[in-house]
C-alpha cells in the first residue's frame, strides 16, 4: 500500500482538513498527507489516497474521518516547551494574575490546541510546586483540541520513554509519573488538575466556567489561512478579560495579524487584549 493518490485526492483531503479544523497545509507540505495517512490506510485495508477519499465520501464513517483528520494535524508538543517561557510564567506573569484576581481567588488557564496534553500538565506541575502561593484558590486548567485522538491520549496521560524525556526534568518525572509496562503514566493527582475536551476553536465555545486569565495558543494559528487566523483571534479575544495574557509560539506574532491583541509592554513575549479604543482606531 503505497498511499499515492491523484491531485484531486490531495485537494479533497486538504479541503476536509480546512473545513473541519480551519487549518491548511502549504503546498510544500503535501508529503505530510501521504506519510501521516499511511498507517490508517494500512489498518483499514485501503490501497491508496483515492480509495480513502471515496470511503470517506461514501461511508459516512465518523471514526475513519476523525482518524484521518487527526493524522493530518501537527500534534508536535512536549513538556515545558521553551523552558524560559515557563520560568517567566511561573514568576512575573502569575504574580500579576494573582494580584488582579486576589479578591476572587480563582484562576482560569486555557490551553487551546493542547494536542496530547504535555503543555497543560506542565502548567499543572508548575502551579502545584507553588502550592503555598495558591492555597485557598480555585485553579481551573482546561486543555482543548480539535483532535479527539489527541484528547483521548491527554486524558489517559500515558507517555513513551521518548515523550517523557522531552523537556521533563527527572525530579518532576519521578514525582508526577509512574513507570508502567505501557510507558509513563501521569498520577491521578496530576490528571485531576486538568480538564481535557474536544473543541474546534472556530466553531465551539470552550468549556470554561469564566473568561480565561491565561491563554496558551502556541504553534496553532500559523496553520490557519489569514481570514481564519483573524477569526481565531476574535474568538480568543471574546474570552480574554482586560488583565489576561496570551501566549503564542516563538515564531508567531499578532503584528499585522489582528487588532484584537497587542504585545504586552509589561511582560516580554506575552500579548494582551487590545483596548476597545485601540481596536476602534485601528479599524477606522
Amino acid at each position: 500500500m503505497g498511499g499515492h493518490g491523484s491531485g484531486s485526492a490531495y485537494r479533497i483531503l486538504m479541503k476536509v482538513l480546512e473545513s473541519c479544523t480551519g487549518q491548511t497545509l502549504a503546498p510544500g507540505r503535501l508529503w505530510r498527507i501521504e506519510m501521516s495517512l499511511g498507517p490508517i490506510m494500512q489498518r483499514h485495508g485501503i490501497a491508496d489516497l483515492d480509495t480513502l477519499v471515496a470511503e470517506l465520501v461514501r461511508a459516512e464513517n465518523r471514526r475513519l474521518l476523525d482518524a484521518t483528520i487527526g493524522a493530518m494535524l501537527n500534534n508536535e508538543t512536549f513538556f515545558y516547551r521553551e523552558r524560559s517561557l515557563f520560568d517567566d510564567i511561573g514568576g512575573p506573569a502569575l504574580d500579576h494574575l494573582r494580584a488582579v484576581k486576589e479578591s476572587q481567588r480563582r484562576l482560569t488557564i486555557w490551553h487551546c490546541g493542547v494536542s496530547t496534553g504535555q503543555e497543560a500538565y506542565s502548567m499543572a506541575m508548575l502551579l502545584a510546586e507553588q502550592g503555598e502561593k495558591w492555597a485557598g484558590w480555585q485553579v481551573d486548567i482546561v486543555g482543548t483540541d480539535v483532535s479527539s485522538q489527541a484528547i483521548a491520549r491527554a486524558r489517559v496521560g500515558l507517555y513513551s520513554q521518548f515523550e517523557i524525556q522531552r523537556g521533563l526534568p527527572i525530579k518532576q518525572m519521578v514525582r508526577w509519573f509512574d513507570q508502567t509496562e505501557g510507558g509513563w503514566l501521569a498520577k491521578a493527582d496530576l490528571r485531576r488538575r486538568v480538564h481535557f475536551s474536544v473543541q474546534n476553536m472556530l466553531t465551539d465555545r470552550p468549556p470554561l466556567s469564566e473568561p480565561a486569565d491565561l491563554i496558551f495558543c502556541r504553534n496553532l494559528l500559523l496553520y490557519f489561512a489569514p481570514p481564519m487566523r483573524r477569526e481565531a483571534f476574535r474568538k480568543l479575544r471574546a474570552l480574554a478579560p482586560p488583565h489576561s495574557l496570551l501566549v503564542l509560539g516563538a515564531g508567531e506574532t499578532v503584528i499585522g495579524q489582528t487588532e484584537d491583541f497587542v504585545a504586552s509592554t509589561r511582560f516580554r513575549g506575552f500579548y494582551e487584549p487590545a483596548s476597545t479604543d485601540a481596536r476602534c482606531s485601528a479599524a477606522a
